[in-house]
C-alpha cells in the first residue's frame, strides 16, 4: 500500500491558489469551530492516502482530505461517472477506532488493530472501513475527526446557522473573488431554499450594492447578510421588554422570564443568563442584554422546548424495575425487513447507541457448533451469537449506565445453549446477573440504581428462583414450551410451524434467567394467583390490544407487580410498528419496536424516552403504580391523573429547513407544520397550519391552536413539518416528539430531526407555549 499523500493534479499556479485560498478558509473555519492551529485539523487538511475495505478482495487505496469548509469530507473514486466524492462531517454517526466493524474483523488481520478505524454513518449508509499507513495516522484521523465531530455538535443553533449560510454563500460564490454578482446572489438563494422573483433578487441586490459596481463585497455582503437574517417576529419580542437604553436590563429580562416564559425566575437567574450568553461587553458590564445577545439565548438549552432539568437523570431510579418503561427493540439482529434482510451486529450497536435497554436475540444452531442468530424461517442472514455478546459488552453502556436486558428466543440444541450460557459467562463477566442480588428469596425486583452496569437474562427457566437458594438444584435438563415469535409470521397464509411445541433446556442456561423467567399468558387473574414476580409474559400486538381495549385496569394492575413485553405482529414483515402508546397507557414496561424503521411510531418511542438523561428508562406515573388506582386509560374519570390541561400552542416561523429534493436546482418546500397529541384516546388530536410557497428558510405562520388535554402525565407532543404538494403525500421535512410534561412555557425554539432522529444542525421553529390549568 503506497503512504504517498498524493493530491488530484493541478498546474502550478492552480496548486498556488488553491493553496492560498484554502489556507485563508480553513483558517477561517478553524478558528470558527474552536480549532485554530490545530495540528490534527491541519493533519485532515492536507489529507492522505488510505485503504478502503469492502472484503477480503476488495481492497482499494483512496485519497482522502477535509476539504476547506472543515464540515465535508472529499475523497477520489474510480466510479467513471462519479470520481470525486463527498460526505458531510454532519452525516457521521461515530468514528470507531481499532477493528471495531463487522467488516474490519472479517477482512483484516488482527495484527493490524491499530492502524483500522471505521467511519459510522447516520441512517443506513454504508460504513467506511478504512486502514492508515501507520498507527500514529490512524489515530490523527481518528482524533481529527471526533474533534471536529465534537466541536460542531457543541455549537449554539445560532452559531450552526451562521456557519451554514456563510459556507453556502461560498459555494455560490463560483469564481472564488469574493464578490458576489447577481447571478451568484440567485443561485445562493436557492441554495438556502428561498425561492424568489427576478425582482426581489435585483431590489435586495441594489440596496446592498452602495458602490454600484455591480457585485457585492466586503461590507456589502455583510449588509446582505443582516437583511437576510433579520427576524421580525425576535424584534416585536425584544422591544416589548427592551426599556431601558434600548437594551434588555437585567430587570426587563426578568419580566420577561416571569411573564412570557412563566419560570420561576429570580434577578440571579436573569443576571446569569447575561453573562453566558451576551455577546456584546460594553453590554455585559451595563448588565444588560442586547437583541443579539437575546436571540442567542433563544437558540440555546435556556430557550428550548426541552426543559432542560430533564437533559439529566432527574427521576427517581431507585424504585423496583417494573416501576419503569423501558426503551425496547424487536429483532434488534435486523437492519432492514423481517423476510430477507440482513442480519449484522452493527443493529445492536445502533439500538445501544440510541439507549435501548431491552435486546432480542432468535438463537439457533449454526455450522461447526457455534450458536447463530436471525429470523428463523426467513432468508435474513446469520450473525455469530459469540460476536452478538461481544458488541452488546462493549456499547451497551457507552450512553446509559441502566441495566440492559437480553431477551432470548432459544430454538437451539442442549450442546450449543451450553455454548450459549458459556459465552455469555465469558464476555459479559461480572456484569452478567446469575443470582438475585440479596442473600434471601426475593419478593420484589431491585431498581434500575441497583443493577447499574448490569446484563439481565429474559428467557425460561425449568424452575423457580428459590432453587438458586437450595442445595437440590441438580436436573441437568429438563423439557419447557417453545417460545417462538418467528412462527407468527405467515407466508402463503400458512403459519410455518405449530406454536405449542416442545424442547429441552439446557440447566447451564436455565441458571442464568434470573429477574425475567418467561413464562405462557394464562389470563392476569391466573397469573395474579400462580406467578411470582419475576415470571413474565410477552403479547403479540393484537393479543396486547385487545386486553388494553377490554381489561385495561387489569393489565395496568398486573403490570404494578410484573413486567409485560409486547411486540409486532408477524405479519409486520415490512418492520413496520405498531402505536406504543395504548400500551403505555395501560403501564406495559417492555414496549418492543423495530428500530430500524424511522416512522412515526420510532418518533414516538425516542420522545419518550428523550428526558430522564436518555438513559432509556421512565418512571412511570403515581397513578401506574399505586395498587388502590382504579385508573382507566379509555375512561379517565376523576382521579389523581385527572390534573386537566389547556395547551396553547403558536407556530410562529421556522428558519432553515433543508431542501427535500436535492438533486432538483429550483426545488424549494412549500412548508406546513403539524402538531400531534398522543396520549389516553380523549387526548388524541392533530392540528396544522396552512403552508407557504417557495419558502423553506424563514417561512412565518403565526397560527395558534388549543388541546384540553385530560391525563397530562401520559401525553406525547409531536411536532411535524411537511413539504405540502396538491397532487401527491406531503414530503416529511422534519419532526420533534417529547413528553407534555417535559415543555418549558413561553417562546421557545424546537429542534428537527429527520427520520431518523438526527438531528437537523441548523433548522427548527420558533414558538410559543403554554400550559395552564384547565378552568
Amino acid at each position: 500500500m503506497s503512504c504517498l499523500h498524493k493530491r488530484p493534479k493541478r498546474t502550478h499556479s492552480e496548486e498556488l491558489a488553491f493553496q492560498e485560498r484554502m489556507g485563508r478558509v480553513a483558517e477561517e473555519n478553524g478558528k470558527f469551530i474552536g480549532l485554530e492551529g490545530d495540528s490534527d485539523l491541519q493533519f485532515l487538511l492536507i489529507g492522505g492516502v488510505l485503504l478502503k475495505i469492502r472484503s477480503n478482495s476488495w481492497k482499494k487505496s483512496r485519497f482522502f482530505r477535509l476539504q476547506e469548509d472543515c464540515k465535508t469530507i472529499w475523497h477520489e473514486s474510480q466510479r467513471l461517472f462519479k470520481k470525486n466524492q463527498s460526505f458531510s462531517i454532519d452525516d457521521i454517526d461515530s468514528v470507531r477506532m481499532g477493528r471495531q466493524s463487522e467488516g474490519l474483523n472479517k477482512h483484516t488481520n488482527p495484527t493490524d488493530e491499530e492502524r483500522c478505524f471505521s467511519i459510522i454513518f447516520k441512517g443506513r449508509k454504508r460504513n467506511l472501513d478504512l486502514m492508515a499507513c501507520n498507527n500514529d495516522e490512524a489515530k490523527q484521523w481518528v482524533n481529527g475527526l471526533n474533534k471536529i465531530i465534537n466541536n460542531m455538535r457543541n455549537l449554539s443553533r445560532q452559531q450552526k446557522s451562521e456557519h451554514w449560510i456563510l459556507n453556502c454563500m461560498r459555494k455560490a460564490d463560483k469564481n472564488a473573488d469574493n464578490k458576489m454578482t447577481l447571478k451568484e446572489l440567485k443561485h445562493f438563494l436557492r441554495q438556502i431554499n428561498v425561492e424568489c422573483d427576478d425582482t426581489y433578487a435585483e431590489d435586495i441586490f441594489k440596496k446592498c450594492d452602495k458602490s454600484n459596481s455591480g457585485t457585492l463585497e466586503g461590507a456589502e455582503i455583510e449588509h446582505f447578510y443582516e437583511l437576510l437574517t433579520h427576524r421580525e417576529e425576535i424584534d416585536v419580542i425584544y422591544g416589548n421588554y427592551a426599556h431601558t437604553e434600548g437594551q434588555m436590563s437585567a430587570n426587563d429580562l426578568l419580566d420577561f422570564l416571569l411573564n412570557e416564559q412563566r419560570e420561576q425566575a429570580t434577578m440571579n437567574d436573569a443576571l446569569k443568563l447575561i453573562e453566558k450568553h451576551e455577546i456584546d461587553e460594553t453590554a455585559k458590564q451595563k448588565k444588560h442584554m442586547t437583541k443579539d445577545g437575546f436571540l442567542m439565548y433563544l437558540h440555546t438549552e435556556d430557550g428550548s422546548i426541552l426543559n432542560p432539568a430533564h437533559k439529566r437523570v432527574y427521576q427517581d431510579m431507585s424504585q423496583p424495575l417494573n416501576h419503569y418503561y423501558i426503551s425496547s427493540s424487536h429483532n434488534t439482529y435486523l437492519m432492514e425487513d423481517q423476510l430477507r434482510g440482513p442480519s449484522s451486529t452493527e443493529a445492536y450497536i445502533k439500538a445501544l447507541m440510541k439507549s435501548c435497554r431491552c435486546v432480542e436475540l432468535d438463537c439457533w444452531d449454526g455450522a461447526n457448533g457455534e450458536p447463530v442468530i436471525y429470523h428463523g424461517y426467513t432468508l435474513t442472514s446469520k450473525v455469530l451469537f459469540r460476536d452478538v455478546i461481544k458488541a452488546v459488552k462493549e456499547y451497551a453502556f457507552k450512553t446509559s449506565d441502566y441495566p440492559v436486558i437480553l431477551s432470548l428466543e432459544n430454538h437451539c440444541s442442549v450442546e450449543q445453549q451450553k455454548l450459549m450460557a458459556h459465552h455469555m459467562i465469558a464476555i459479559l463477566g461480572d456484569a452478567l446477573v446469575t443470582k438475585p442480588l440479596g442473600s434471601t428469596v426475593p419478593a420484589s425486583f431491585p431498581s434500575p440504581e441497583e443493577l447499574k452496569g448490569k446484563f439481565i437474562i429474559k428467557g425460561k427457566r425449568m424452575n423457580k428462583l428459590e432453587a438458586a437458594f437450595t442445595n437440590n438444584n441438580t436436573i441437568e435438563e429438563d423439557t419447557v414450551s417453545e417460545e417462538d415469535e418467528a412462527a407468527d409470521c405467515t407466508e402463503n397464509g400458512q403459519k410455518t410451524k405449530s406454536k405449542k411445541s416442545k424442547m429441552k433446556l439446557a440447566k447451564e442456561l436455565s441458571d442464568l434467567v434470573v429477574y425475567c423467567k418467561s413464562v405462557h399468558f394464562s389470563g392476569f387473574e391466573h397469573a395474579k394467583d400462580n406467578q411470582a414476580f419475576y415470571e413474565m409474559s410477552s403479547f403479540k400486538e393484537s393479543k396486547a390490544f385487545n386486553l388494553a381495549d377490554t381489561s385495561a385496569n387489569a393489565f395496568m394492575h398486573h403490570n404494578m407487580d410484573k413486567l409485560s413485553r409486547i411486540y409486532p405482529a408477524g405479519s409486520r414483515t415490512d418492520s413496520s410498528n405498531y402505536n406504543p402508546v395504548p400500551m403505555w397507557n395501560v403501564g406495559c414496561q417492555i414496549v418492543a419496536l423495530n428500530f430500524q424503521t424511522p416512522h412515526k411510531e420510532m418518533h414516538i418511542n425516542q420522545g419518550r424516552f428523550l428526558p430522564n438523561g436518555f438513559c432509556g428508562y421512565i418512571l412511570k406515573p403515581e397513578f401506574q403504580r399505586s395498587l388502590s388506582s382504579q385508573f382507566n386509560p379509555n375512561t379517565p374519570t376523576e382521579g389523581p391523573w385527572g390534573k386537566k390541561k389547556d395547551f396553547h400552542v403558536m407556530i410562529i416561523s421556522a428558519q432553515q429547513l433543508p431542501k427535500i429534493n436535492k438533486d432538483k436546482h429550483k426545488s424549494i418546500v412549500d412548508p406546513l407544520v403539524r402538531v400531534e397529541i398522543h396520549g389516553v384516546p380523549a387526548d388524541n388530536a392533530s392540528k396544522e397550519t396552512h403552508y407557504i410557497n417557495n419558502n423553506g428558510f424563514n417561512p412565518m405562520w403565526n397560527e395558534s391552536f388549543q388541546f384540553s388535554i385530560h391525563v397530562p402525565e401520559l401525553t406525547m407532543v409531536r411536532f411535524v413539518v411537511e413539504d405540502y404538494d396538491a397532487t401527491s403525500q406531503n414530503d416529511h421535512v422534519g419532526q420533534y416528539c417529547l413528553p407534555l410534561t417535559s415543555i418549558q412555557n413561553g417562546y421557545r425554539h424546537v429542534p428537527l430531526l429527520t427520520k431518523r432522529g438526527d438531528v437537523i444542525c441548523s433548522a427548527g421553529l420558533f414558538v410559543h407555549l403554554m400550559v395552564m390549568d384547565a378552568a
